[in-house]
């Protein structure tokens, strides 16, 4: 009989990738080879892949759910663009601000946050757990150059320790899985791997970076009480309440 209010031991699995039954809604850009709206880019990736795992099918969104959430998150304001594309309203948004509105509001088809926590990214056994249990993690990371120039040209590119962060180079990514070599990321709709060691000198706060680990309600399944790693919801919010 285990004692109340302690989590039983977890043996985590060498890797796991909950992208494949996400990877349609993964490989969507959701305006951000367009707009700074990375933030509620990662937000509907994250969506994409709890739903995915959860009912087998992905939830999608569409550009005009995109510009309104960045509109009310962001404060984008689309009648602001000119003549050349440039608009003084698409100033991005941080990741805390979106959280709070997806706890508050939800997202546009009204599945809320339930809870977030931050994640410390140089614990590689905390990142692998929080993967583990609740599917995702969510980065804002200022990008070194070498990630940028050039970018990233197809599925299964690496991001490594490559210089100092480059404020001007604010992102938010996702990650849906890891490895021994790091984090599985998904961003601008390509998948590529996140090493711990990057993790570490980009995703902390140190260093300008964060991470957080969100609860969607649609972790778990309306039909079996369970998220994918078999945890309900009573649980989710134990483990996620003790990070």
């Amino acid at each position: 009989m285990k004692e109340a209010g302690v989590l039983p031991p977890i043996v985590l699995p060498d890797s796991i990738d909950y992208s494949v039954p996400a990877a349609v809604a993964l490989a969507k850009l959701y305006l951000n080879d367009q707009l700074g709206d990375c933030v509620i880019a990662g937000g509907m990736h994250i969506r994409g892949v709890t739903s995915a795992n959860s009912t087998g099918k992905p939830v999608l969104f569409s550009d005009q759910q995109v510009v309104g959430q960045y509109s009310v998150i962001g404060g984008y304001d689309p009648s602001q663009t000119d003549g050349q594309g440039n608009n003084p309203t698409d100033q991005g948004c941080d990741e805390q601000t979106a959280i709070n509105s997806w706890e508050q509001n939800g997202w546009p088809d009204g599945v809320v946050l339930e809870n977030a926590v931050s994640v410390d990214a140089s614990n590689p056994v905390e990142l692998r757990e929080a993967l583990y249990w609740f599917e995702n993690v969510m980065y804002g990371v200022e990008l070194p150059d070498a990630y940028v120039n050039p970018f990233p040209a197809g599925n299964g590119f690496v991001w490594d320790v490559a210089g100092q962060p480059d404020p001007a180079n604010g992102h938010c990514f996702i990650s849906c899985g890891y490895n021994a070599q790091g984090t599985i990321i998904d961003t601008w709709g390509m998948i590529g791997t996140f090493t711990y060691a990057a993790n570490a000198m980009y995703a902390t706060r140190g260093l300008g970076g964060q991470c957080f680990a969100l609860l969607p309600a649609d972790v778990v399944s309306k039909v079996t009480g369970k998220s994918p790693a078999g945890f309900d919801d009573a649980a989710l919010k134990q483990y996620l309440e003790s990070l």
